[in-house]
């Protein structure tokens, strides 16, 4: 579990393709501190550390991530937000992220607003796929490249975040452009509730009852 609080933009350092797989080897200044089987999210995808050398390790993206993700078209020289599993005895900052990714959006317009910036995003969607879940509401939560924001100006199929310098700066938000490919992974409280509301009626009563009756 994540909390979309990127630590590092690491640096893409080696790409290899393995049939449908590809083996991603980055650079970090927490490599060393990594162990083998250890999850950390990758612009918000979680993968497993399999391999670590020199100040860099390795990680595998299978084929579904690939299918669902920005990360197959990753080139060495890239950068890519980390973020490794949070600690129950911390704070919470963001939000619960879980590292699965659920689709890609398209950057259609990156605008300076007096030290900030507005990125718009557009994603493919369908009315399945609302109904799942897959949406945005107004300054509700949804993670882009692994960054926790608040939704602004949400559409159907689409909506805008405002980046402040600090998040400018220390992830690869610097990068994005009109044309960008970015990960989303929408609000998981959203998408559970999607699923409860098409559950038969007497199901889902029953469980916001028994919600409300935890102290």
């Amino acid at each position: 579990m994540f909390a979309g609080i990127v630590e590092e933009a690491a640096l893409v350092v080696g790409i290899v393709q393995d049939k449908g797989n590809i083996h991603l080897t980055l650079a970090c200044s927490f490599a060393d501190e990594l162990k083998i089987d250890q999850s950390v999210a990758h612009n918000g995808v979680c993968l497993t550390v399999v391999r670590k050398e020199g100040g860099t390790y390795t990680v595998t993206a299978v084929r579904e991530t690939l299918e669902r993700s920005n990360l197959g078209l990753l080139k060495p020289g890239d950068r890519v937000n980390l973020e490794r599993s949070m600690l129950m005895n911390g704070r919470l900052d963001g939000h619960l992220v879980q590292g699965h990714v659920d689709q890609t959006a398209t950057c259609t317009d990156v605008r300076e607003a007096g030290g900030s910036w507005y990125y718009s995003f557009a994603y493919t969607s369908k009315p399945e796929m609302a109904r799942q879940g897959y949406v945005t509401v107004e300054k509700g939560s949804v993670c882009v490249n692994g960054v926790s924001l608040t939704v602004c100006n949400s559409r159907v199929d689409g909506f805008e975040v405002a980046i402040i310098p600090y998040t400018h700066e220390h992830t690869n938000f610097g990068d994005i452009r009109k044309g960008t490919v970015v990960n989303l992974e929408f609000d998981i409280v959203g998408k559970y509730i999607s699923r409860l509301m098409q559950c038969d009626a007497p199901a889902a009563a029953d469980f916001f009852r028994a919600s409300d009756k935890v102290e």
